[in-house]
């Protein structure tokens, strides 16, 4: 009974730590592809950081206060008019994120100078802003399936001159 017992609990120990290494494998890969998006933004590539995002993701930004539904949409949506409204946008993380398994939250700081129009037809201020802010993302194989942005659009809007 004994032996049955040491070999049961090393099984269970054996699963238990394939289990942990899993989860920390699929941690590691899903805050390299945010690692990845978070470069290509700050490259101020629109397309990488485009195809980054799932055909079929959703990106939801406090500002809009909607979701844009697929990668078309939020490329259009979003990405696009952020770069081409500040082409000098960085976004820099504040502190450690969280992941936990396909998630990954983190704060930030995002910053840049308005010299661009925005998508929906605002003209540039030329003002530079400073926003912080808050990011949920999700993670599928190498894409981002959803991410949800929050800040203080109200803030934002103030420092572009636009309020």
């Amino acid at each position: 009974m004994y032996r049955f017992g040491m070999i049961t609990a090393r099984i269970i120990l054996t699963m238990a730590v394939i289990a942990l290494s899993s989860n920390a494998a699929l941690a590691q890969d899903a805050m390299t592809v945010v690692d990845n998006y978070l470069v290509a933004w700050n490259a101020q590539n629109v397309t990488a950081a485009a195809s980054i995002l799932a055909e079929d993701a959703r990106y939801y930004d406090s500002a809009l206060g909607e979701t844009v539904q697929g990668r078309a949409e939020a490329k259009a949506q979003v990405i696009d008019s952020f770069m081409n409204a500040v082409p000098n946008i960085y976004w820099n993380l504040v502190g450690s994120p969280v992941v936990s398994g396909q998630h990954v939250s983190f704060e930030w700081v995002l910053s840049g100078t308005n010299t661009g129009a925005w998508a929906d037809g605002t003209p540039a201020t030329g003002e530079t802003f400073r926003i912080f802010g808050m990011s949920a993302f999700t993670i599928e194989g190498d894409s981002v399936a959803s991410q949800s942005d929050y800040y203080d659009a109200l803030s934002f809007y103030k420092q572009l001159g636009i309020m």
